[in-house]
């Protein structure tokens, strides 16, 4: 946990001194609520592209993931962006006690695989918060083997 406290830290040092790329804000840290529950860092590194790390827990167990997305504006509400993307990630499941749906009883799995991104971004204008609503699909090419289409997450991050 302390690992993850200092990368937040140094993500929030590394914006400071950059202006703020698209939709206001530089880099936005929070939560992320959805079929998953963990952390969300979103950087942008140019106009219209951003970097999201993404920590969250599911089925006991723990995955990290890693996005490259691109935003483009909804000229219609300011502040609001549509963003699509991908990108790959690692972690534990575990099926003990028989808490999920699928895969043997008492076994743990290692997964490793690719994600794709899509969804809206808004920043409001007169508060450093953000919120994004996204769908995130997945497909393991290791542990649990397969096509994963139910990651919908809702995230609100404090931006700066």
């Amino acid at each position: 946990m302390k690992k993850v406290i200092y990368t937040l830290i140094l993500f929030a040092f590394m914006s400071l001194g950059n202006e703020a790329l698209a939709q206001g804000y530089n880099t936005g840290i929070g939560l992320r609520a959805g079929s998953g529950n963990g952390l969300t860092v979103k950087h942008f590194i140019s106009q219209k592209a951003a970097l999201e790390g993404i920590l969250y827990t599911r089925w006991r167990g723990l995955i990290v993931g890693g996005l490259y997305e691109v935003h483009n504006d909804i000229r219609e509400v300011q502040g609001l962006q549509w963003f699509y993307g991908g990108g790959a990630h690692l972690g534990t499941w575990n099926a003990n006690r028989g808490n999920t749906p699928w895969g043997e009883p008492n076994r743990s799995y290692t997964v490793f695989g690719l994600d794709a991104i899509i969804g809206l971004d808004y920043k409001f204008q007169d508060a450093p918060v953000n919120l994004s609503l996204d769908y995130k699909p997945a497909f393991n090419f290791s542990g649990y083997n397969g096509w994963w289409g139910d990651e919908v997450a809702l995230s609100i991050r404090f931006t700066f």
